[in-house]
């Protein structure tokens, strides 16, 4: 068996585009039933977000006009439900702590774990209208879904996951990567970014599911 396609996927874990594109992902999982590998990383767009939104949208009705944005953003995509008080009532300080929790997570419960507890994070901010920037908040949904916060609380005391978050800042930074989402398709051959449709993905890994290893290069 061929070895699967991996995708380093870059996003916020409050990004609206991420949330949409979360169906996408979900049908391509169903797809291409295991001939993708999902790297999951983090980048910085909501990282102050309680000074970058009325500052960029203070010509826009602030956190108010942000918030309709978000809502006639996902109102094409049944797929991708907006709870109507998000940057209203429910105004997360930063994305840096969920990201900072989710590394903890990988980094002692696994990957997979962190990619499911990434879908929970991502659901109680944008359907139940939970701020997901309280460390509190995130404790409890690991607990909830049945996992044990300790350890992944030690990895946050002991420097492990913040230097694992760090890399992926780091990282996306190094490779000049314009917003969330970014699929990054066999280790550079394609970068997709943004809303990027269903059928664009899934023609780009299946042309590399397709292309043998050792095709000489035209160039």
């Amino acid at each position: 068996m061929a070895s699967p396609v991996v995708i380093d996927y870059y996003s916020d874990i409050l990004c609206v585009w991420a949330w949409i594109a979360q169906r996408r992902n979900e049908e391509l999982n169903a797809k291409l039933l295991g001939k993708i590998e999902w790297r999951y990383h983090y980048l910085d767009v909501f990282g102050d977000a309680s000074n970058k939104i009325p500052n960029q949208w203070q010509e826009k009705e602030g956190f108010t006009g942000f918030s309709n944005h978000i809502q006639k953003a996902a109102a094409p995509y049944p797929d991708a439900p907006i709870n109507t008080e998000l940057w209203k009532s429910v105004r997360p300080k930063s994305s840096a702590n969920p990201h900072l929790v989710l590394k903890g997570v990988e980094l002692t419960l696994g990957a997979h774990v962190s990619i499911e507890l990434a879908l929970l994070f991502r659901q109680a901010f944008f359907i139940d209208g939970k701020d997901i920037s309280h460390l509190a908040v995130l404790f409890g949904l690991i607990e909830k879904a049945g996992y044990k916060a300790d350890e992944v609380k030690r990895s946050i005391d002991d420097g492990r996951a913040i230097a694992a978050l760090m890399a992926d800042y780091q990282q996306a930074k190094l490779l000049t990567l314009k917003g969330s989402p970014t699929y990054i398709i066999d280790n550079g051959r394609q970068v997709l970014y943004g809303n990027v449709g269903y059928r664009v993905l899934l023609a780009n890994i299946e042309e590399q599911l397709k292309a043998p290893t050792n095709e000489a290069s035209w160039c």
